[in-house]
């Protein structure tokens, strides 16, 4: 994984983080169910986020040199890999 994205998913991670302790605070304090709900909401997108991050990059550097390189193994690895990540998406 390339440093950048490596810090940049780190740094989203980090604010999921403290947003899952203010979760728990907020049942702690009783707060309004709606509220809660949609900073789950919240945390719920912004852990998309960061799936669609590592996903895009996953497909632009690990796929593209699989077909660059011509190998049909490592092709049909790649395509079985997305396959089963995508089952477990849904």
């Amino acid at each position: 994984m390339q440093a950048e994205t490596k810090t940049s998913c780190r740094k989203r991670l980090n604010r999921i983080e403290g947003q899952v302790r203010g979760l728990v605070r907020m049942i702690d304090d009783d707060r309004y169910c709606i509220d809660i709900i949609t900073q789950i909401a919240a945390a719920r997108a912004a852990l998309k986020r960061v799936e669609e991050e590592l996903l895009r990059k996953y497909l632009h550097r690990c796929v593209a040199q699989a077909i660059q390189a011509g190998d049909n193994f490592n092709q049909q690895q790649k395509i079985d890999e997305m396959m089963n990540l995508l089952g477990k998406m849904v």
